[in-house]
């Protein structure tokens, strides 16, 4: 029971924020193009903004001409599992973190060689650290 109140008091609104609550616990979608990493082009490590659990290497992500960041692959496969999604008229799928399970984004097999994958990420669920 203490672990539940435990996690449900760490990525409440109040300590993620409305915004971020509502992209990560709700699975919500920032707008198209107000992301803060969509131009970003500085060296490091995107964690997630919840539990800093490694997502993405900088050296994966690309211009994708998408409305959100793009990345080639997460920084370890199992640091993401993801879950198929019906909410729009096809299926598509979720990216999660596998740290906390919050929503971070989707992936499309749109994406650049050799897997051919485009993980489009929302920005408000990602914090990139330098890496010095």
């Amino acid at each position: 029971m203490l672990l539940l109140w435990i996690f449900l008091i760490t990525w409440s609104p109040e300590v993620l924020g409305p915004e971020r609550y509502r992209v990560m616990r709700e699975k919500g979608t920032e707008r198209a193009f107000s992301g803060e990493y969509l131009y970003e082009i500085a060296a490091g490590t995107y964690v997630c903004a919840a539990c800093k659990n490694p997502l993405f290497s900088s050296e994966d992500k690309y211009d994708s001409g998408a409305a959100w960041p793009s990345f080639k692959k997460p920084i370890q496969p199992k640091a993401v599992y993801y879950l198929e999604d019906w909410s729009l008229p096809f299926k598509r799928y979720e990216v999660l973190c596998r740290g906390c399970q919050s929503h971070l984004g989707h992936v499309f097999p749109d994406g650049p060689p050799p897997k051919n994958l485009r993980y489009t990420i929302n920005s408000i669920s990602l914090v990139l650290e330098d890496q010095l």
